[in-house]
């Protein structure tokens, strides 16, 4: 199985629209960092999973789309709480949509909320 991951990081900002949520109910920010990773059992003709210059021209235009944003503003947001977990399906969302993928079988996002703290998304390509 054949692996790639790349990543980035930048600050946006949110609130939790949980019952209760305590001091995460008011906006504040987080200095997010994304990963990227893809897998499959075969390289490309060019022998690439993946071209790390499409996957990085997909990672610029979401960090740009997400930098300094409110995330609950966001129309990917809808009314849902942007935890972390749900962050990282819609990133994974919007970058799949992004990237050629014929050659992986599957991609992870892996997004931290901070040094300590992460959840991720998969799904099958």
């Amino acid at each position: 199985m054949y692996r790639l991951s790349v990543s980035r990081d930048f600050v946006a900002q949110h609130f939790l629209t949980v019952p209760d949520p305590g001091p995460e109910g008011e906006v504040h920010s987080h200095h997010f960092e994304v990963a990227v990773q893809f897998a499959g059992p075969d390289l490309n003709e060019y022998g690439y999973l993946v071209d790390i210059d499409a996957v990085d021209a997909a990672l610029d235009e979401l960090e740009s789309r997400y930098r300094d944003a409110l995330l609950n503003d966001l129309p990917e947001f809808g009314d849902a709480n942007p935890s972390v977990e749900r962050f990282a399906r819609v990133f994974g969302d919007r970058f799949v949509e992004a990237v050629p993928t014929g050659t992986p079988t599957g991609l992870t996002v892996r997004m931290w909320e901070d040094e300590d703290a992460w959840a991720s998304h998969e799904r099958a390509l």
